[in-house]
This record gives structure tokens, sequence and C-alpha cells, in this order.
């Protein structure tokens, strides 16, 4: 039987400053009409859940008001960005900001299996940090590569691996960066993913390296403008509907939701401030 997920992403929730909650509710009806057997949010599920927990709440409450099947991972803005990252003004990752996510949204990596798939989820601004769950997480990738058998296997993260190559040795916000993309390689050993979906880019892309297919998940809520953002891909609100096929093979394709505008940052200096 198919096993549909639908990745939603970078939602970026507030109860104080609701600009994209609407954006939300709307690909919410949508995806209770739908149906799938999973939505997955991949990050940026808040606003500023970083640095206040109440849009860790109130991000909770409105995914738990879909009455869906969900599972969570966490983004920059919801825990902090990678100890690694450029600084552009957001705090790192620390344990007191993880333990606040863990709170409200259960564990940041985790796993699960369905016919022919192994759906694996981590939290990348772990990734070549310093807590002690890192190397945890490490471990806990490991095992599942490990146990894997003749499933294939299905990646969820933030952050993509890279723009067009895991040779890229360029230090950014925007991507994972070589040496802990090195390592998540390393604890992978020889599993290599059938399929990696991320989000934090705010665009649509389906690529492939390898054997491997990467899909980027776009917003719920908004996108960048072009003078602050390449264009990689789709500049438009939506989500991904993946889905798993028992026979290892797979579908990824992108959701357009009737009624959701394509709403761009530089029009709500409330959010982030001006750009």
């Amino acid at each position: 039987m198919t096993y549909r997920i639908a990745q939603i992403s970078d939602t970026h929730l507030s109860e104080t400053k609701p600009f994209f909650v609407d954006n939300f509710l709307r690909t919410g009806a949508a995806l209770r009409e739908s149906r799938p057997d999973l939505v997955l949010n991949s990050g940026d599920i808040t606003l500023d859940g970083a640095d206040e927990e109440a849009d860790l709440i109130a991000a909770r409450a409105l995914h738990d008001a879909l009455e869906l099947p969900m599972r969570f991972l966490p983004g920059n803005h919801d825990l902090g960005d990678c100890q690694d990252a450029p600084s552009h003004g957001e705090a790192p990752i620390d344990a007191e900001r993880r333990a606040r996510y863990v709170k409200h949204f259960g564990p940041d990596w985790w796993w699960f299996d369905v016919p022919g798939w192994r759906v694996l989820g981590i939290d990348s601004q772990l990734l070549g940090s310093d807590l002690d769950a890192a190397s945890e997480q490490d471990a806990a990738i490991a095992d599942a590569a490990a146990g894997l058998g003749d499933r294939r296997l299905a990646l969820f993260l933030h952050k993509p691996l890279f723009d067009q190559s895991a040779d890229e040795a360029a230090i950014t916000g925007r991507f994972v960066n070589p040496r802990p993309r090195r390592a998540l390689f390393a604890s992978l050993g020889d599993a290599a993913p059938s399929l990696i979906a991320c989000g934090h880019v705010h665009q649509y892309r389906a690529s492939i390296t390898g054997a491997t297919q990467h899909v980027w998940g776009t917003s719920t809520a908004f996108v960048l403008p072009d003078v602050l953002q390449p264009r990689y891909g789709v500049k438009e609100v939506g989500y991904v509907e993946h889905r798993l096929m028992p026979d290892g093979s797979h579908d990824s394709q992108f959701v357009r939701v009737p009624g959701v505008p394509t709403l761009d940052i530089a029009d709500f200096p409330g959010a982030y401030g001006p750009l």
C-alpha cells in the first residue's frame, strides 16, 4: 500500500505576529480534504520559537487543530541555528532552546518503517554542534542505517545538504556545512538515501545526485525576494506530497493550494524587521 506524506515547511507561525496563519489554515483545510497518511512539518514551524516560547505553544495548537497524523522536525527559527552557521543576528542552538522545542513538539530526531521504506527525520541544527544530543543523534542515524535491511531510506531534515554537489566547500547558513555534511554521510555508511527532503529555502526544487533524489519543500508562508536569495527553483507557496511505494519506488509532487497567496517577506517588516 502506498504511504503518502504531505510535507509542509517553514510555516512561521506566531500568536502575536499572525502574518502567516491564514495561509496555514487554508493549507490545513486542503490537507484535511486530501487525508495523507502523515503530515510532516520540516522546520521553521514558528516565527521565533527559538526565543519566544509563546510561538511554540501557538504553533503546536494550530497543528493539533488539524486533527491529522503529525510529525515535526525543528528549523533554525524553532531552536536556534547551526553553531557553525555565519551569524545573521540569529542565536545558535543550545541545550535550553532545544529543550523548549522538545517539550512542545517531541523528539527532534526519529524514524519509522512503512512497507518498502524507512523514514528517518533528523535535526539539521544539531549536526556538528557541541551538544551531547549531537552525538546521540549521530548514533541514532547510524543505527537506523545499519538496520535498514531491504528497505529504501527517506531522509527528512530542515536544511538542504548542498546546492549542486556534496563536495561544495562554502560555509553558509543556507546549506549544511561541509564538515557536518561529511559526518552525516559517515553515520549513514553505505545506506545512501533514495530520497532526501528538506525545507528552509522557501523554494520547491527536485534534482538527482547519484542514486538520490533531493526534494526541497517550499514554505506555506512566504518567499524571499530575488535581491536577497537566488532562484534555485519555484518561488511559490504550497506543500509537497511524497508517495512511498512498497516496491521501493517513490514520487514527489509540488502541490499548489487554491486560494493561498504567495506572500513576499519584504512586505512584512513586522515579522523579522526591514530587509
